[in-house]
């Protein structure tokens, strides 16, 4: 996944997701890789929805184990991903990276 750094409705990043659990289950994927770059903050509603709902769902329905994600540019950014990173049910590996090529490597090595 690949993110903008414009801000987007709770409602868009939710269809945005649900087509990324489909694309993980057409082809088989349980990690994924998401480039945080220069994306806003989420908002509580949007890390709610996404330890509650889409992190449990991807777990029951496509395996979903290990997610590495490129930290964002924004410190609040950051703090946001980290709340999301702590709620997280514990069955999905979450590490933080500097770069695409760190988080790729640490992906298929695991």
């Amino acid at each position: 996944m690949a993110w903008s750094a414009e801000r987007v409705p709770v409602e868009v990043l939710q269809a945005y997701y649900e087509q990324a659990l489909k694309l993980m289950l057409a082809m088989g994927a349980h990690k994924v890789l998401s480039d945080h770059g220069q994306r806003a903050p989420l908002v509580a509603a949007a890390q709610t929805w996404l330890t509650q709902n889409w992190i449990p769902k991807a777990i029951a329905q496509a395996g979903f184990s290990h997610c590495a994600i490129v930290d964002g540019v924004d410190p609040l950014h950051r703090l946001s991903t980290q709340s999301v990173v702590s709620a997280a049910p514990a069955a999905v590996v979450f590490k933080r990276c500097n770069t695409v090529d760190e988080a790729d490597a640490w992906l298929r090595g695991v």
